[in-house]
């Protein structure tokens, strides 16, 4: 049920915007108190008049509502709102979502929002199927926003019949189903967890470095995942372009050096380790502090290796800590991943590996195997998102249910 709970609705221009109406009875019927926003497209579809008759609200649209000075707070809407809904949503509306363009009142309300924002697309096949608004809706997903469609749960995973906006009905489930759920989704709360995530660069000169292809993009959806679960998130993450929450602390370091100094600094005052970075195992042994120039014949380059973060949290870890290590494997997968996981002291293994094509680097799927002590659990390929939640069910499972 939704006995009390605020929610926004947003409309936008889609022929599917009259199904709003039975989206409002449903919310209404199920106790929620309902605040529609709607794009000055939605009002070619739907009228104001019959969106404020079923709600007992003024429809808000413009920024201003009277030439008086008068105007609407997207703030103060986002701060009362316990969740947001955007049904039907076009590939337009996705497409400013994605990438921050806040030109009317549902944009710039949504981009204020602090409650779980659920997205119900609405548009023909071809649209939803075109690669620009299925990359939007994967940045949307990856944010922590939960999107709605056809035969797809809370993630738009595959393109057969799914252009259409998911039936009312079903959409007003789903809130239902969020916020009975919404204990077990809290379940960190009042922990502190420590995520690593991305590369380390170890400089060779000014200009050239070691690294490796790490996007990042597991450590930041696991740091997300925590944070929609109530834990207090500090991420320490090496050289990426993705952004993360407000609310997490983020480090950013470059070298593995100084990812080991944050994480020594920061892992004593930790529930929870998660070490998803893909730290450089080798660096020079000397960094030139010029660059150094293209000569004919060959360079030789001795490495030393590199400090190693989980075996040195592993030693530090208490009884009332829990570890979590990461092993990107090419060959002997399980066999390394049980080794590591004795030698780094750790509660359980993500294993991945390079074999299994369109995961790992750069990707925005993964497909892992989860190595504890006696046990083995092997998950199908999945969005980095969607394989956060389920690291962290494991997680918990090990917390709460493992004495």
């Amino acid at each position: 049920m939704l006995t009390g709970k605020k929610i926004v609705l947003g409309i936008t221009g889609s022929i599917a915007a009259y199904k709003a109406c039975y989206i409002i009875r449903g919310l209404i019927k199920q106790g929620a108190e309902v605040q529609v926003v709607i794009t000055p497209a939605g009002k070619e579809f739907i009228t104001p008049i019959t969106l404020s008759a079923l709600t007992h609200k003024p429809v808000i649209s413009e920024f201003f509502s009277q030439r008086d000075g008068t105007w609407h707070s997207h703030v103060d809407l986002g701060l009362w709102a316990d969740a947001m809904l955007i049904a039907p949503c076009t590939a337009s509306t996705i497409g400013k979502m994605a990438n921050g363009i806040a030109d009317n009142m549902l944009i710039t309300t949504y981009l204020s929002m602090k409650a779980p924002v659920f997205i119900a697309p609405a548009m023909d096949l071809d649209m939803y199927a075109h690669p620009v608004t299925q990359e939007n809706l994967k940045k949307l997903s990856n944010i922590g926003n939960h999107i709605i469609a056809p035969q797809s749960g809370f993630l738009a995973s595959g393109l057969e019949g799914k252009g259409r906006m998911e039936e009312p009905d079903e959409i007003v489930r789903k809130l239902s189903d969020f916020f009975e759920n919404d204990a077990s989704r809290l379940q960190l709360t009042g922990k502190r967890v420590m995520i690593t995530a991305g590369p380390t660069y170890e400089k060779i000169d000014p200009v050239r470095f070691i690294g490796n292809y790490s996007s990042g993009k597991m450590g930041f959806a696991i740091a997300e995942e925590c944070l929609r679960r109530g834990a207090d998130v500090t991420l320490i993450t090496g050289p990426v372009s993705l952004k993360c929450s407000k609310n997490i602390h983020r480090i950013d370091i470059e070298s593995c050096e100084e990812m080991y100094t944050a994480a020594i600094k920061t892992f004593p005052n930790t529930d929870v380790a998660i070490l998803a970075a893909a730290v450089a195992d080798f660096k020079p042994e000397m960094q030139a502090d010029r660059k150094i120039k293209h000569e004919r014949g060959n360079m030789v380059l001795h490495l030393q290796t590199t400090t190693d973060i989980a075996a040195s949290l592993g030693k530090l870890k208490t009884k009332n800590q829990h570890l979590i290590a990461f092993a990107l494997e090419t060959d002997n997968e399980e066999q390394n991943a049980k080794h590591k996981l004795k030698s780094k002291n750790a509660d359980f293994i993500v294993l991945n590996s390079m074999k299994n094509e369109g995961t790992c680097f750069q990707s925005d799927n993964n497909q892992i195997t989860i190595i504890g002590e006696g046990s083995k659990k092997t998950y199908p390929k999945k969005s980095k998102a969607e394989t956060a939640k389920d690291i962290v069910d494991e997680l918990v499972e090990v917390m709460y249910h493992t004495k």
